[in-house]
């Protein structure tokens, strides 16, 4: 499923260009454009779910791919002593792009 309007769906259709780190058939991982850190990627399911609010039982496996991921993406940017994972959900919670993203945030302070 995919939303015409959805800036991330737009990135996974190459519509967008962006400074692609990762994909695979479930997920894409970006650099983000607007960075709080030295390394600050997002990770997005290919599959538009709009926040975390809507993830249902069936996609268990999906999120459990994203966040076993992590790690991986973390020591591949070199992130090897630690790196903070975040998921703003819904208006109040900071999420402002309507498309479920973790972001992945290391390399020194972060603001």
């Amino acid at each position: 499923m995919r939303d015409p309007d959805c800036i991330f769906c737009k990135i996974i259709d190459r519509e967008i260009p962006t400074d692609l780190v990762y994909e695979d058939d479930q997920v894409v991982a970006f650099k983000d454009i607007q960075p709080r850190a030295k390394t600050h990627l997002l990770l997005i399911p290919r599959l538009h779910i709009s926040s975390l609010e809507q993830l249902e039982q069936k996609h268990q496996h999906l999120i459990s791919h994203m966040v076993l991921l992590l790690p991986t993406l973390a020591h591949n940017q070199g992130l090897y002593t630690g790196f903070r994972t975040i998921i703003n959900t819904g208006l109040d919670g900071g999420q402002e792009i309507d498309h479920l993203h973790i972001h992945l945030l290391g390399g020194g302070s972060i603001e």
